[in-house]
């Protein structure tokens, strides 16, 4: 069988440290372009991966032809780049946030969808090791009910890893649309949805730049959040964790709570509230500070190859940029807002 194709638009630090290696590494995967407009970029990757370094992503789209398409620009790039690349008939895969607007994200939708092609967002949370034993064990029904939750992600800012530094577009509101809220604040929403099988209902929230200078994006945000079936939870994103990486979920049940992240060697702890206590030494969460395969490659190649859904497609894209849009307006208006 002939290897698929893959173009990736964007040579970032998340393309040199997750997508560039991990289509490298998939047998059934040939890496055949790489797009970026600062210059010497993209030729960098094709250097060590092959493939040809374009600087016009449109120009790639028409003289490659490839079979997939990673999109991995600034956020404000997702819609435009990812509704040309179906238009062109590839599959995507698209960095979160998706979009910019829930407009943006129905057109992209609308796009995958009527070119017969697949869009996966790369919500990656719903793949680590941990998360995934925490569904198995919340799915299994032995905990009861999610009462209340508290979920955070932080980190000390893009500027620690990004390629560019404090000069990084992740600092500028004209190209990342948002800071903290979208970079980690989605992946939390995303993965509170998931884990749950249920909706957030209304948000409440604060989001401030607190303390990157000079920058016009967010890098906190705090919110509440209740659900659809009434549990209520905080989730905290930040660029301000100066000390180190936090990647924490807590969930108070019925019968007992589930903790995941809290303990290094154990990712994933359950108490119940008989006394018991049962640990998981499952593999740990990727991070900035400790990078491994996120699985996002493999899943959205091998579901194109066996024609399944995709694992994270842009519908559920679309639920948690809503979570995190009406955040915003809640911080602006000073009131709860409903998710519709």
């Amino acid at each position: 069988m002939n290897k698929l194709k893959v173009a990736i638009i964007g040579c970032g630090a998340i393309t040199y440290h997750r997508y560039a290696p991990e289509y490298a590494s998939h047998p059934q995967v040939e890496i055949v372009a790489f797009v970026d407009v600062v210059p010497g970029r993209a030729e960098e990757f094709t250097s060590r991966y092959g493939g040809r370094a374009y600087f016009d992503y449109l120009r790639m789209l028409e003289e490659i032809k490839p079979d997939l398409v990673t999109v991995c620009t600034p956020n404000v790039f997702h819609a435009e780049m990812t509704i040309a690349a179906a238009n062109a008939g590839a599959h995507v895969l698209v960095e979160k946030p998706m979009a910019a607007s829930v407009e943006e994200a129905e057109a992209m939708i609308a796009a995958a969808r009527s070119n017969g092609v697949q869009l996966m967002v790369g919500q990656s949370q719903r793949l680590m090791p941990p998360h995934l034993k925490a569904k198995e064990l919340l799915s299994s029904g032995r905990l009861g009910r999610v009462l209340t939750f508290r979920c955070s992600a932080g980190h000390k800012g893009p500027e620690s890893w990004s390629v560019d530094g404090r000069e990084s577009w992740f600092f500028r509101k004209q190209e990342a649309i948002m800071g903290a809220a979208g970079d980690l604040g989605i992946h939390k929403a995303d993965l509170i949805r998931w884990l749950l099988e249920d909706e957030v209902a209304e948000v409440s929230a604060y989001i401030s730049n607190l303390d990157k200078t000079g920058s016009d994006v967010d890098d906190n945000l705090v919110c509440s959040l209740r659900m659809n079936s009434g549990a209520l939870g905080t989730l905290v994103a930040s660029w301000t964790y100066y000390q180190g990486e936090d990647n924490t979920s807590i969930f108070w049940c019925e019968h007992g709570t589930l903790k995941i992240g809290t303990e290094p060697d154990f990712p994933v702890i359950i108490q119940l509230r008989d006394g018991t206590i049962e640990k998981y030494g499952v593999p740990g969460i990727a991070t900035n500070d400790n990078m491994h395969s996120s699985g996002v490659v493999d899943v959205f190649v091998d579901g194109i190859l066996k024609g399944n859904p995709s694992f994270i497609p842009g519908e559920e894209g679309l639920r948690s940029l809503k979570v995190i849009l009406a955040a915003f307006e809640s911080a602006e208006s000073g009131k709860a807002v409903a998710v519709i």
